[in-house]
């Protein structure tokens, strides 16, 4: 298969399902990178956007993707009068890579740029004008899945067994280190550590990763 993990921010795909990229690369499907935003110069300081170019290029080498397509909007500017464009843009990287699955954001995260690129993305997806796409996933995002609305918080219903990529996972998050902190902060070694464990029970396993199936077609 083709699988196209869609992150609004570099460190999402890593944290929502970079073990999950690991191993079904090693089972020998095709892994496609779509980021949506990125450190601009002029809204960040120059550091930071050197910085953020060098974790991109790691990752890229450190998962091997087979496509990596970065829009590169301005965090800034995703709101409803740019969502043509970002659906436009999706829409173009799609028809590119033709994946068969494409992995998002949940649409109940509480940051706002996971529902904009949620929404745009699965406006993509209807199979009228995609029918390629065969399989639609949200991922467990920390500190943006498990802070969404009451009303429809994640509730997985597909896990995979991480346990043999837990720790190459923690690898690939230790180069975004100037996301990362200490817990209690949520984007930390020892949550997204927990956060397996508890996935992990769930399902049978030492460490997983949770999904919820949006759409699947056989």
């Amino acid at each position: 298969m083709k699988i196209m993990v869609v992150s609004p921010h570099p460190d999402d795909e890593t944290l929502g399902a970079g073990g999950s990229i690991l191993k079904l690369r090693d089972l020998g499907n095709k892994i496609c990178w779509l980021n949506i935003t990125d450190a601009k110069t002029g809204e960040y300081n120059n550091e930071f956007v050197e910085k953020r170019k060098i974790q991109i290029d790691k990752i890229i080498n450190f998962f091997n993707f087979d496509n990596f397509i970065n829009l590169k909007f301005s965090p800034a500017d995703l709101n409803d009068s740019i969502k043509g464009n970002l659906i436009d843009s999706i829409g173009e990287a799609f028809d590119r890579i033709k994946p068969d699955c494409i992995i998002l954001p949940d649409y109940n995260d509480a940051h706002s740029d996971h529902k904009y690129v949620f929404e745009a993305a699965y406006a993509c997806s209807k199979i009228f004008r995609r029918s390629y796409i065969k399989r639609i996933l949200t991922m467990e995002i920390i500190s943006e899945t498990n802070f969404g609305m009451p009303y429809d918080t994640f509730k997985p219903n597909l896990y995979v067994d991480i346990t043999d990529y837990l720790d190459k996972k923690i690898e690939a998050l230790k180069i975004y280190d100037t996301e990362l902190g200490e817990l209690p902060f949520p984007r930390s070694v020892d949550a997204v550590k927990a956060q397996a464990i508890i996935r992990g029970t769930e399902s049978g396993a030492l460490y997983a990763e949770a999904f919820r199936v949006i759409k699947e077609i056989e």
